[in-house]
């Protein structure tokens, strides 16, 4: 293991119980930020930009239905599937504990150990279903993620989804590459 990857910290809150009760605003990224899940192309209606999803963004697009159908304590809120990463508004709706995980017809993720809150057994799933598909690991091994805090924040993080194609050559993950 690299001395940069011993090093990393972690930008999640330690004290915080990410199996708690909320919505958290998770932005997925492809491995070296490549920009193969989508494409922003022309103007659609009026003076908007239209985000055709490649075969990679449909797939995606697939599993993050049918896993927000899986799991009866999550809901996919609002979700937007950019060239290069995924931005998902998911909500807790109740705190199950980890020892539910995989019941009934729940996906159970990789490492159970590893996947100790819901978040990450969301993402862990989702990137390991859509990884069988592909035939290829195309996500980077970490995601973001930030708490919802209150009415007014979760009304700027759907604004900010829904908003997200018309700026994307201002969006701080924009390559032309």
């Amino acid at each position: 293991m690299s001395e940069e990857f011993k090093s990393r910290k972690t930008p999640r809150y330690q004290s915080f119980d990410y199996n708690h009760i909320g919505v958290y605003f998770i932005t997925i990224c492809t491995k070296n930020r490549q920009k193969i899940l989508s494409e922003i192309v022309g103007t659609g209606v009026p003076d908007c930009p239209k985000n055709e999803l490649s075969k990679y963004g449909e797939i995606a697009d697939k599993y993050i239905t049918q896993l927000d159908r899986f799991y009866e304590y999550l809901s996919v809120e609002n979700y937007v599937i950019m060239p290069n990463h995924i931005h998902l508004l998911l909500w807790i709706k109740e705190n199950k504990g980890t020892t539910d995980i995989g019941q009934s017809r729940t996906p159970v993720p990789t490492n159970i150990k590893r996947s100790n809150n819901f978040c990450s057994q969301f993402v862990s799933t989702l990137k390991r279903f859509c990884n069988k598909e592909y035939g290829e690991n195309i996500w980077q091994a970490r995601f973001y993620d930030h708490i919802i805090r209150n009415r007014r924040d979760y009304e700027e993080h759907v604004k900010y989804i829904l908003e997200n194609p018309i700026r994307w050559e201002y969006d701080e993950l924009y390559s032309k590459e």
